[in-house]
């Protein structure tokens, strides 16, 4: 149903292209609240690490409303460049794409454990163990959608997904 049914306004070329460099925006910052939190727990600082992880997790949730709101009322982009740097940013992207799917339970989980108990209680969940695997996929994936949008962006130049330029890649 996604695309098929008006929920967000029409978007020009300007304004997708501002939301692209508004979103790299946030996922540079949650990516830094992300790394910030890690610190923060490796010394002891768990006041410190729970407000970082819960700005990351408020960032990423803004992150998806400006991408469903690019892609719902605008379009996405497709890279222009020589085949083997667009291989290399597919791979990039996909790989991206699938972190980003795994790190959402385990985040959501991570999260609702930290949210729902006293650090001490935390002691004994597998919060640290599952939030983990949840700090490496997510930054991971951050982090590849960073590059891509620099690559996409301001390396090599882009088409809108679809259009018959696009198809002559």
């Amino acid at each position: 149903l996604y695309g098929s049914i008006p929920l967000f306004p029409e978007l020009s070329e300007g304004t997708v292209d501002l939301f692209s460099h508004l979103i790299a925006m946030i996922n540079t910052l949650a990516l830094t609240a992300l790394l910030a939190g890690v610190y923060f727990i490796r010394t002891d600082q768990v006041d410190r690490h729970r407000r970082a992880m819960l700005t990351a997790f408020t960032l990423i949730l803004l992150f998806l409303v400006f991408y469903l709101w690019k892609t719902g009322g605008g379009f996405e982009k497709a890279i222009v460049a020589p085949e083997t740097v667009t291989l290399v940013y597919l791979v990039m992207l996909a790989v991206h794409i699938v972190l980003s799917v795994v790190a959402v339970p385990v985040v959501l989980y991570a999260a609702i454990l930290g949210l729902t108990h006293t650090p001490a209680e935390l002691r004994d969940t597998a919060h640290a163990r599952v939030g983990r695997v949840a700090v490496a996929a997510w930054s991971v994936s951050l982090a590849l959608g960073i590059v891509t949008y620099l690559l996409l962006n301001h390396v090599y130049g882009w088409v809108p997904r679809g259009s018959e330029a696009a198809l002559l890649l």
